[in-house]
């Protein structure tokens, strides 16, 4: 048993590590375009990505969800037949919607305000391409082949980042340059993973095991779709309650977030595998308990910080040419701390995921996400035409906030966890009231003050959470 658990933290390790290492190559970007791209070309690209993230999943179906459920075990029909029949089909749903982008690119474009109709031609490749690596990557993760899958992923992102650089810099090509990028990377992508999918392509039909397919991935759909609803659904209102150099200027920002992002992934990374590891322990729900209070109080730490100095970060000089965010965007510098402050609520729904794990009743999933997915929609109509970009960010901590008591409440239900509702009230208190600080005075404190004023609440707050102990109180919680 050690051994699988040994095995289990190294695929997590090389998992997490890559998705981190990649995400942060990828945030590299945001400083580069919005140093050479004006807020309204900036914001073209936000929009046609928040369209290919949905139509993602339109392309995929479910049906990666249901290889990983049949391919795990082939109760039903063999190891090639379990990897070719979602593979196929995916294929060609993925072939008749790019298909159908093709022919009405003209009319999609003129749609969603985009005036450049090529945009609209690498989108549908680009759809295409990913769709088709969707179930060699699944493979990779199934056969616990995590190095060649985190290597064929940074290959992915390295591709991407060095040719928007060279084609934007050297060869000065605009807008384009982007989803040319991204296109030449999903083709080398699929190109390192052919060698898979020849290994594992079989044209033998198996009826039960297509009809098995279907019926699992079909409900994986709906709540896929509610998930992407609450990350990326506000930029494309706002492209329609307002305009795109808004958007731009709001999306720059809003991938600011990054900072309390990564800590959110690294957290989830370890926090899943650690949970179900020590599950029968006789003390997990007291360390479950403490560990909330640990994140909530760390994260938290990190918003303070970063909101009191987020101003001066975003206009920090790169060494070539430009700042961390251009000047064209900081205008929008004011959702950063709701961003934030939104991931970190992210966080704490991840903490409290555990017991409905471990009671195996994660039927609720699709009724928190959906829940996030409403509220979502209906903020943002409602605050977006009255405070704007600060509007959407609001909308989606709306969200997060709602499907965290959410969890909280089917949580306790199945696996009640004594959690210390003083500290984390005590906590999210300070938070709130750093960010009532930083709205009222906004623009208004030297930087010096702002610091002083973050360093006391973050020292309240490492007080309160005990985060100097964080050594000796884990090792006293699992003795």
């Amino acid at each position: 048993m050690l051994d699988k658990i040994k095995s289990l933290s190294k695929q997590t390790l090389i998992y997490g590590t890559s998705t981190i290492i990649g995400r942060f190559l990828n945030f590299i970007l945001v400083p580069f375009y919005t140093n050479v791209f004006p807020p309204s070309e900036y914001g073209v690209v936000a929009v046609v990505f928040a369209y290919i993230a949905f139509l993602n999943i339109v392309y995929s179906f479910g049906f990666e969800a249901g290889y990983f459920r049949f391919a795990s075990a082939n109760e039903v029909g063999d190891e090639k037949q379990n990897f070719t029949h979602p593979f196929l089909f995916i294929t060609a749903n993925s072939f008749v919607i790019s298909g159908l982008i093709l022919v009405f690119h003209s009319s999609i474009a003129a749609l969603i305000g985009v005036k450049d109709e090529s945009i609209i031609i690498y989108s549908a490749f680009i759809l295409f391409f990913d769709a088709l690596a969707l179930i060699p990557f699944a493979y990779l993760r199934l056969k616990n082949k995590a190095r060649v899958f985190a290597s064929i992923k940074l290959v992915n992102i390295s591709v991407n980042v060095a040719l928007n650089l060279i084609l934007i810099l050297v060869f000065k090509l605009g807008l384009e340059a982007v989803f040319i990028s991204n296109l030449a990377a999903s083709l080398v992508t699929l190109l390192f993973l052919l060698p898979n999918i020849l290994k594992n392509i079989s044209f033998t039909y198996h009826k039960q095991l297509f009809n098995e397919l279907w019926k699992f991935s079909i409900p994986y759909l709906p709540a896929a779709l509610a998930s992407m609803v609450v990350q990326t659904l506000n930029i494309i209102i706002l492209r329609y309650l307002v305009d795109v150099k808004t958007v731009g200027i709001y999306n720059a920002n809003y991938k600011l977030g990054i900072f309390m992002m990564l800590i959110v992934s690294m957290f989830e990374y370890a926090w899943r595998p650690f949970f179900l590891n020590n599950a029968k322990d006789p003390n997990a729900k007291v360390l479950f308990a403490k560990i909330l209070t640990l994140f909530t109080g760390g994260a938290s730490v990190v918003l303070i910080m970063l909101t009191f100095t987020i101003q001066d970060i975003i206009k920090i000089p790169l060494p070539f040419k430009g700042y961390i965010i251009g000047p064209g965007y900081w205008s929008g510098v004011v959702i950063v701390p709701i961003v934030l402050f939104a991931y970190m609520f992210l966080g704490i729904y991840t903490n409290l995921i555990a017991g409905i794990y471990i009671e195996k009743k994660t039927r609720y999933l699709p009724l928190i996400t959906g829940l996030g997915a409403v509220l979502n929609i209906a903020s943002a109509f409602l605050l977006i035409p009255v405070w704007g970009i600060t509007g959407g960010a609001v909308s989606t901590l709306i969200s997060y906030i709602a499907m965290a008591v959410y969890m909280y409440i089917v949580s306790q239900k199945f696996y009640p966890v004594k959690y210390e509702t003083g500290k984390l009230a005590l906590i999210l208190l300070i938070d709130i009231t750093a960010l009532g600080v930083f709205f009222y005075t906004f623009g208004g404190l030297d930087t010096i003050y702002r610091i002083i004023f973050a360093v006391a609440l973050s020292g309240g707050i490492i007080s309160i959470a005990q985060l100097y102990k964080v050594k000796k109180l884990l090792k006293s919680n699992t003795k």
